[in-house]
């Protein structure tokens, strides 16, 4: 994995690049003064330490005091963090430091709504690899931030068998005996199934946990009663806030969802800096 701080500083110069011009034209190069970064809607709080991260690779001089720190669920006009030091410095990062945390506020938002959907069911809302390359670990943290829990980090954690794996091996028992004889004991084994047939086979192939991928309603209430708590049943695909109570009712033990990363909606955060 990349350090954070190095991935920061890389984001840093793809905006500024050989400096910003905006900046240097307007303010001059003496001035210091706060600012503070407030929200403009309700939301839960992920991607602090990113945004505090950002002004400590760029510019030391500038001060971060966070008020609200990740997993924190907060009102609009909520200030998130106050900044002291050179306005140059605090203007030049803000886009930055800006879009970490509104996506990964966005996120752990998200996932919050969906948790609270589910509350009282049993039933965990976890993530996927659905995620921006190379900033997995925040998006997965915020998932974390907002109550969900995180599926397999990569494809080196945990064996995931899917249906291209399946053709590919030539079934559900031969993918499966194949992870068994080459896999860790320590790993568990998840099949993907189309179909209550397919379930049908995972189960007699002894796998560990079954993928239920874009079930009915009545195709997951089948899935649960045919596996009768011999596996772990996740429910993935065509997942709605609409739909993930009636899904977690049905009495299966994860919902895994991709739009908690690929389609999280950024939260409208703020930098003021008073008049």
């Amino acid at each position: 994995m990349i350090p954070l701080r190095e991935r920061i500083q890389w984001a840093l110069e793809e905006d500024i690049g050989s400096g910003d011009v905006t900046t240097a034209a307007t303010v001059p190069k003496d001035r210091v003064g706060v600012a503070f970064a407030v929200t403009r809607e309700s939301c839960v709080v992920s991607g602090m330490e990113a945004f505090r991260l950002v002004y400590e690779i760029l510019d030391p001089a500038v001060e971060v005091t966070v008020t609200h720190g990740d997993g924190s669920l907060v009102a609009p006009t909520t200030t998130l963090a106050m900044l002291r030091g050179p306005l140059r410095s605090i203007l030049t990062g803000e886009r930055t430091a800006l879009n970490l945390v509104q996506r990964l506020s966005g996120i752990a938002t998200c996932t919050h709504r969906l948790v609270k959907a589910v509350r009282g069911t049993g039933c965990a809302i976890l993530d996927t690899r659905k995620t921006i390359p190379l900033w997995r670990d925040l998006e997965k943290a915020a998932v974390r931030h907002g109550g969900g829990r995180n599926h397999r980090f990569g494809l080196y954690d945990g064996v995931l068998i899917k249906d291209n794996h399946i053709a590919a091996a030539g079934g559900v028992r031969q993918a499966v005996e194949n992870a068994r004889a080459r896999c860790s004991h320590l790993l568990r084994i998840e099949v993907e199934v189309d179909t209550v047939e397919q379930l049908r086979e995972a189960l007699d192939a002894g796998v560990d946990v079954v993928m239920l991928d874009n079930f009915s309603l009545e195709q997951i209430r089948r899935a649960v009663s045919v596996a009768d708590g011999r596996v772990l049943l996740e429910v993935s695909g065509g997942v709605t806030p609409e739909k993930v109570r009636a899904i977690a009712e049905c009495g299966v033990h994860f919902i895994s969802v991709g739009a908690l990363t690929h389609s999280a909606p950024a939260i409208d955060i703020g930098l003021d800096i008073p008049a």
